[in-house]
């Protein structure tokens, strides 16, 4: 059951967004398209990350001010953060729990007026998500994630946070299975999705998938409450977002597992 809903989550969102994507990249992001993306993040291990379908920005070296910027934002995130501590404030500012049926390592809670705005100008006060763990019968809050329009490139990026100190991702090159094929997606080696062996408009069009170059756009997490800014900033933890593994308590329950 797990792996048909990942299949699922992962194969058919990019497909009902294809069109819109294409036919307006500049679009200010639908919630739909802001269920892809978290899909996307919510699928993925981070031995898979670095692969075809993940892009990252280049690591800078630092520049004078870079170190002062980062810093300030992470004191803005911390403050905003400290009353979403307790998760049903944040469901009541309008924050939405992102496929909360399915058991994940982390959870966003996303709010897509901030989504939207975040097309627009990057306002350190207002987080496209906010980044929980499951934890008892509520939640954890860790940290936040911003996200910037798909077609700023790492200068417009930078000047939004420090590329010298964090790296920015976006999700690349789907082919979306053709809806004969969808059972691709539960093989142990998937064609198809973000998880797939076609990685190219030309391969994927041969095997008569629908291409998406890129899905939805640019996305950073921050962890203001760790105690270093590798930690703060740090890339193998925001690809450490793969559903949480299904336990067995011995009655036949299913709950999430521990974090690896």
């Amino acid at each position: 059951m797990k792996r048909t809903i990942l299949a699922i989550t992962i194969g058919l969102l990019p497909l009902l967004t294809l069109g819109q994507n294409q036919a307006d990249k500049n679009a200010p992001p639908s919630r739909t398209d802001m269920d892809s993306a978290m899909a996307a993040m919510s699928s993925h291990h981070h031995d898979d990350a670095m692969g075809p379908h993940m892009k990252l920005t280049s690591l800078r070296a630092v520049q004078p001010g870079d170190t002062g910027r980062a810093a300030a934002i992470v004191e803005t995130t911390r403050r905003v953060l400290e009353k979403y501590k307790d998760y049903r404030v944040a469901l009541a500012d309008g924050f939405q729990i992102f496929m909360p049926q399915l058991p994940q390592r982390m959870y966003h809670f996303t709010n897509y007026a901030y989504a939207r705005e975040a097309q627009i100008r990057f306002n350190p006060e207002h987080p496209t998500s906010l980044l929980y763990e499951k934890e008892n019968q509520g939640y954890r809050l860790i940290g936040a994630m911003f996200t910037a329009p798909a077609e700023f490139d790492e200068a417009a990026l930078d000047r939004r946070i420090p590329l010298s100190i964090a790296q920015w991702h976006e999700h690349v090159n789907l082919c979306a299975p053709p809806a004969a094929q969808r059972e691709d997606l539960l093989k142990p080696n998937p064609r198809f999705g973000l998880l797939g062996s076609i990685a190219t408009q030309a391969d994927c069009e041969r095997a008569g998938g629908a291409f998406v170059p890129r899905l939805f756009g640019w996305m950073v997490h921050i962890y203001p409450y760790e105690p270093t800014p590798d930690k703060i900033w740090s890339v193998e933890r925001q690809m450490q977002v793969a559903p949480a593994k299904l336990a067995d308590d011995g009655g036949g329950m299913k709950h999430p597992g521990s974090h690896p």
